[in-house]
């Protein structure tokens, strides 16, 4: 179960009684869009260029053929201008830039379109904001400067009216109307919030802070040093926080008291019962029940025999980032980010299958079919369809400069890019 090293441009980086209904992916809100619309919609995938500032846009399944691309920078100047002329934001810019952005500027985190499908919200690590960009013609309907120096994962309601996007200099998340960008809300979370997800009757969401991922003090008995790690719950009609998860208590009670509790990528079962989530460091993931606060499954995956032990290599803390969920259930996928593979893996068993050889891969989605998991190479500039029947490649397309987030979303049917590009 090994791999050959596959060459790397790039080295640096409970709910039980209160919540009855959990988030089935994000995927599933990503698509949400009136019926009235999906008529005049097409289906694609968003795939952000995260250090080129551009996101292509391809076909949602078969042969994920490029439909059109988005810069998703185009007030780029100005937004340096800003930068320049404030001392303390150009200090925080160029510490993305030397820190998590491994030298490169971030430009682009996470996109969705909006429920008509004439917009992209993106999320801008570098410009600490949040923008929505019409599709048609590319320029900017609105703006959203996150509280703090930096913008990173969002998630949208299942009824795609609002995005959560998280501010992780600032430990809040706040949330938008995704049409006008107003502020509905915001709550606080652990230290720099990673991930979001919504429940599936959008009446909550979880956030996952990860803690300091750029610090070089990696040992286990150094953990304490990565800061307020946690999951925080939040009722999206008052914002108010409902439950507190710690797993570092989940851990210990299994004897894991070395490994990390940062919960990175998660995904939640189609019967909302059990959450499987990646933590920071470790390849492998863990299954999480809900209804018994319990971790009751550990899954070690192999080890890129050519990857190193050592932490303070790893991007960002993050030895595997990516895991997403065959619609039925009945497969993980998963991007073994430093370990330079990614793999299907059964549910029931978590036997993984194939080790498919891709380059630094940072995100697995599933294909609009829910055949395919799709992952970006961040290391080849390449996102790679996997079967989930066989586990085996079936095709590679290119894109931009780092792909990391890949995301359903929808477009104007006839469309093939915007006017301005």
């Amino acid at each position: 179960m090994t791999v050959a090293r596959t060459p790397r441009r790039f080295r640096t980086r409970h709910l039980g009684a209160v919540v009855a209904a959990l988030a089935l992916t994000t995927s599933a809100a990503a698509t949400a869009t009136p019926a009235s619309a999906a008529a005049d919609l097409r289906e694609v995938m968003f795939v952000g260029n995260n250090w080129e500032g551009t996101a292509d846009v391809i076909k949602s399944s078969g042969d994920f053929a490029k439909v059109g691309r988005v810069n998703v920078i185009p007030d780029k100047d100005a937004r340096i201008a800003e930068i320049n002329a404030d001392p303390i934001r150009w200090i925080a810019y160029m510490t993305i830039r030397n820190s998590v952005g491994e030298g490169h500027d971030q430009y682009v985190d996470d996109m969705y379109s909006t429920p008509d499908g004439s917009s992209m919200v993106v999320s801008r690590p570098s410009f600490a904001d949040v923008v929505s960009i019409n599709l048609t013609t590319g320029a900017i309907n609105w703006r959203f400067p996150v509280s703090g120096y930096r913008s990173d994962h969002m998630a949208v309601s299942p009824d795609g009216k609002r995005v959560a996007v998280s501010a992780s200099t600032s430990n809040t998340v706040h949330v938008l109307d995704i049409v006008t960008g107003r502020q509905l809300g915001s709550f606080k979370t652990g230290d720099k919030p990673h991930e979001n997800i919504f429940t599936s009757d959008g009446k909550y969401v979880w956030n996952m802070a990860i803690g300091d991922v750029n610090t070089a003090t990696d040992a286990p008995w150094l953990d304490w040093t990565k800061g307020d790690r946690k999951i925080t719950v939040v009722d999206t009609s008052t914002f108010q926080q409902v439950k507190v998860i710690d797993m570092r208590e989940r851990l210990d009670a299994i004897g894991l008291t070395d490994y990390s509790d940062a919960v990175r990528p998660a995904a939640f079962s189609p019967d909302e019962t059990k959450l499987y989530f990646q933590v920071s460091f470790f390849n492998g993931f863990f299954e999480y029940d809900i209804a018994t606060d319990k971790i009751t499954r550990t899954k070690t995956l192999p080890k890129n025999p050519a990857t190193s032990d050592d932490r303070t290599t790893f991007v960002n803390d993050s030895r595997h980032h990516g895991l997403t969920m065959k619609p039925d259930g009945t497969k993980l996928c998963v991007a073994g980010t430093m370990d330079d593979y990614a793999t299907v893996v059964d549910r029931a068993t978590l036997q993984e299958g194939p080790l498919l050889p891709v380059s630094k891969p940072y995100w697995s989605t599933v294909s609009g079919d829910g055949k395919s998991c799709v992952v970006s190479e961040s290391g080849a500039d390449q996102v790679t369809a996997i079967d989930f029947a066989t586990g085996r490649k079936t095709v590679s397309v290119p894109v931009g400069d780092h792909p990391q987030r890949v995301r359903l979303a929808h477009v104007p049917a006839d469309w093939t890019g915007p006017s301005a590009n």
